[in-house]
């Protein structure tokens, strides 16, 4: 298959969604969880959480535009500066997939979809019971993505939880065993399985790799 732009613009608008919201690959499953003081809490599903930094510890996600549409993990974020962030298992995927719903402002997902609120660490904003793997996160700035309306969250991790037996002795989480998930296209959920693992790569060690043909 070849598309060109000008395939992909006049393209059934449900094939063209699909097929670039999949073409970047499998990306992290996780539910971002958020508090209004009038409304309570909310919790959504995201694909586009991505680390931006370790030092400060840095994390981003992407929100759509603000539009006709409510986007209330956004609007609550604005209103009090914190979030959490909190990884999604496998045993869990189907209720995680159903808090991406248009729920009616004012009922949770978290009572919707069978999850658990669970407050720790004085953190105004509850984490995911359920999730093995999960942050605690400060608003620290709001980027505007003028070219088509979204907008890129970025916050700093103000607690990271998560078992003793997930982390290697080097600080590697083995995201195999906390059967975490991801995402490819908006609904279609993958296993991960860890393949390899490779030193530090120095200019002066890489192998002498021959073209396979």
């Amino acid at each position: 298959m070849h598309l060109s732009k000008s395939d992909i613009l006049d393209m059934n608008r449900i094939k063209r969604l699909n097929i670039i919201n999949s073409i970047t690959g499998i990306k992290p499953a996780n539910l971002i969880a958020t508090k209004s003081k009038e409304y309570g809490t909310n919790l959504a599903i995201f694909s586009s959480v991505v680390h931006l930094g370790s030092n400060p510890p840095y994390i981003g996600f992407i929100t759509r535009p603000i539009g006709e549409v409510p986007r209330h993990t956004y609007q609550n974020i604005q209103e009090n500066g914190c979030y959490t962030i909190n990884h999604v298992h496998q045993d869990f995927i189907e209720q995680a997939h159903y808090t991406s719903a248009k729920i009616e402002t004012g009922v949770s997902e978290f009572d919707i979809c069978g999850f658990t609120e669970e407050y720790l660490f004085d953190f105004p904003v509850p984490f995911v019971a359920e999730s093995k793997i999960k942050m605690a996160i400060k608003l620290e700035e709001i980027i505007p993505i003028k070219i088509n309306g979204t907008i890129m969250v970025i916050g700093s991790i103000e607690h990271l939880i998560l078992p003793d037996s997930l982390v290697n002795e080097k600080g590697y989480i083995n995201l195999e065993e906390a059967q975490n998930v991801g995402i490819a296209g908006l609904n279609g959920y993958y296993a991960l399985q860890k393949i390899g693992e490779f030193p530090y790569a120095r200019p002066n060690e890489v192998p002498d790799f021959k073209v396979v043909k």
